[in-house]
């Protein structure tokens, strides 16, 4: 019930339950990308680019790539910035990766059960569900970290404020797609939900594009090792 929507029930315990989550082609995957990074009013994300069909395999490998993209750029743009120095050696920390894979699919699972609770829970007594399913609230904050993909990989590029430009950017748009996408049912209940609501989502989506820049950009470099002193003052007793 949590994850069907409005699909036709099936067994909890059949692969066609899981295989009907992955029942997209490659246009229509490429469509909803460019639509989670278009903030266009009026074009609600779930009603004009989902049409009752939200899947897992769009978010599944956005996310995926997000982390792996995080993790790749920190490490080489760490390298690069301290190639340089005598004392830096390069020495990859591929568990990271995990730590960057974790971060982002938590927040692609906790914060939309969150926000489709609450939705759920300011719903007035005896009237009818809300307008998102769970899944459909997943589909959309999945296909909005597409923005963050390219601008992970422009991360290479060794100019700060350039960087932090392309992050703002990307996390400009694709927050923009999630707030016109849930200002319709937030303010089905007041103007200060509403408004609550909406920056909370725009605030939760920076957030995580922070935590990929600032933390990954100086954890997945290499190690400083001290300097070797070629004339040690207590000699070697061999």
């Amino acid at each position: 019930q949590l994850l069907g929507g409005q699909r036709q029930p099936r067994s909890f315990w059949t692969f066609e339950y899981y295989q009907s989550f992955f029942d997209v082609d490659t246009q229509q995957v490429l469509e909803r990308i460019k639509g989670s990074v278009m903030p266009l009013p009026g074009k609600n994300f779930v009603r004009h680019h989902l049409r009752n069909n939200p899947d897992l395999y769009g978010p599944f490998w956005i996310c995926a790539t997000l982390a792996l993209a995080v993790a790749l750029s920190g490490n080489l743009s760490h390298l690069v910035e301290k190639r340089t120095s005598p004392t830096y050696h390069y020495s990859p920390q591929i568990h990271n990766v995990t730590i960057a894979a974790t971060l982002i699919f938590c927040y692609v699972g906790l914060v939309p059960l969150a926000l489709w609770g609450f939705l759920r829970w300011r719903r007035s007594p005896g009237s009818p569900p809300g307008p998102y399913s769970f899944l459909e609230t997943v589909c959309a904050y999945g296909y909005s970290l597409s923005a963050y993909v390219p601008s992970a990989v422009l991360w290479l590029v060794p100019v700060s404020w350039l960087q932090w430009l392309v992050l703002a950017v990307a996390a400009l748009l694709s927050a923009a797609v999630l707030a016109i996408t849930f200002w319709p049912p937030a303010r089905a209940d007041s103007w200060a939900t509403a408004l609550a609501v909406v920056a909370t989502v725009v605030s939760l989506h920076t957030l995580l594009a922070i935590g990929c820049k600032v933390p990954m950009g100086g954890a997945l470099g290499g190690s400083v090792s001290p300097p070797h002193d070629p004339h040690p003052i207590f000699p070697s007793p061999h």
